[in-house]
């Protein structure tokens, strides 16, 4: 199930990221443990009133070597208005409304998408009167919050959610692969779709209102069916994505959210960048069964270890997702293309294994056999049973006496040796650890 998004938009300094935060509450800790994870939080998913969404902190979203300040903020408020839901559009009850925020405001007007004034820093009662001025942004009712404090924020939810559109889901036969391709600019998605799907490729134009609708491309090989995921919108050029596209984690966002498989592009030629790796944790993130494919492989000049060795530059810089196969191609030439769909079949495979129960339990047994949980002034872990509740990512339970002690890198061997006994290559694992109740 895709989510709506919802983008939280405003001159810097009105404090978009605090309310953030305030919205994805808790879920900023559950960021893994890992090396390897370097990202920027700026989006992440919140619930309310039983609406689930993504929200993404334009204020997060920096545009390079840009000293103009406004024009950033302008860039950031197209992409919002580009790819976004329902906006949140703050502004700043002790500055008042300024020139900047008239701005943004004559931008997001002319946008016709849902919009909704947050006034923040409105800290005490007293302050109430400072939201006023800003009805003649023309959006209706402002909504007086405070990030700091927490105050209003329930009512900003409710106003947002209230206008999220119901999102039509496209219904696939669950023997269907829905494959995302996803990496920054100039890697070759283009082309790897074109090459992908050869004369069968649907060429679609760019109509003014349907950016935002994903567009899905059927196709099959070998008697299997697969969808490629938001081809078109990809492909889109408009100046926002001319500058920003690196950024845009929002159309990245939408793709993976109903993909089961994400081909994460690598451009060989230019080797890895530090953007690959945020574009990759979107997928890991979202649970999703992950390839590396390292493009343009034809212009490398190559010898029997130039394989290996970029492998093994991947698996340093991608030690988050070292369950990801890498495969090389060109899709220029269509080079090793061949490679590529078979490994898609089998990391989606892994994606929907099921373990039986007892075999789970004797693997887990036998490797807390081999290396007994440490013990924590004094306490040890007792894991008592061990079963997988999910599929899409596979997603184990452990049932122990106390959750609080399972250190994350225990957690981490318990994986690696559930690995090596079922391979779940391609695909992350999610192991949760809960309490055994005494009634159990």
């Amino acid at each position: 199930m895709s989510r709506p998004i919802i983008a939280i938009v405003g001159r810097p300094n009105v404090g978009k990221s605090t309310i953030f935060n305030r919205v994805i509450g808790d879920r900023l800790a559950i960021v893994e443990d890992k090396p390897g994870i370097t990202r920027d939080r700026i989006y992440g998913t919140g619930e309310w009133n039983g609406r689930a969404f993504s929200i993404v902190d334009t204020g997060g979203i920096e545009i390079d070597g840009e000293d103009e300040i406004m024009k950033s903020v302008r860039m950031q408020a197209e992409l919002a208005v580009e790819e976004a839901d329902v906006i949140i559009f703050m502004v700043d009850a002790k500055a008042g409304l300024t020139h900047a925020d008239d701005e943004v405001a004559q931008m997001l007007l002319r946008s016709r998408k849902p919009i909704v004034v947050a006034v923040n820093k409105v800290d005490n009662l007293n302050r109430h009167d400072d939201i006023y001025e800003f009805y003649s942004l023309g959006f209706g009712d402002p909504i007086p919050i405070s990030g700091s404090h927490g105050m209003g924020i329930g009512d900003l939810l409710d106003a947002a959610v209230a206008r999220l559109p119901e999102i039509e889901e496209e219904h696939y036969e669950d023997d269907v692969i829905r494959v995302a391709l996803i990496g920054r600019p100039n890697v070759g998605k283009s082309s790897l779709v074109n090459a992908l799907l050869g004369e069968e490729r649907v060429i679609v134009s760019d109509v003014a209102g349907t950016t935002r609708d994903a567009i899905d491309t059927p196709f099959e090989r070998d008697g299997q069916k697969y969808v490629l995921i938001d081809t078109a919108g990809m492909r889109k050029r408009g100046k926002v994505y001319e500058t920003t596209e690196k950024y845009s984690v929002m159309r990245a966002l939408k793709a993976i959210e109903r993909a089961d498989v994400a081909l994460i592009l690598i451009n060989g030629e230019e080797g890895i960048i530090e953007q690959d790796k945020h574009i990759a944790g979107y997928a890991h993130e979202a649970g999703k069964a992950s390839i590396f494919v390292v493009n343009k492989w034809d212009v490398i000049e190559k010898d029997d270890k130039t394989m290996q060795q970029f492998t093994q530059q991947m698996r340093d810089h991608f030690l988050f997702m070292t369950y990801a196969p890498v495969v090389y191609l060109s899709a220029k030439t269509k080079q090793r293309l061949h490679k590529l769909l078979p490994v898609v079949n089998h990391v989606s495979e892994q994606h929907t294994l099921r373990i039986q129960t007892h075999l789970l339990n004797d693997v887990v047994s036998d490797a807390i056999a081999l290396n007994p949980p440490p013990s924590d002034k004094g306490r040890r872990l007792r894991i008592n049973y061990a079963t997988q509740v999910a599929v899409k990512p596979p997603t184990v339970v452990l049932f122990a006496n106390d959750p609080e002690l399972m250190h994350f890198s225990y957690q981490r061997y318990l994986e690696n040796k559930i690995r090596a006994a079922f391979d779940f290559e391609g695909t992350p694992i999610r192991i949760y650890t809960r309490k055994k109740s005494d009634e159990d």
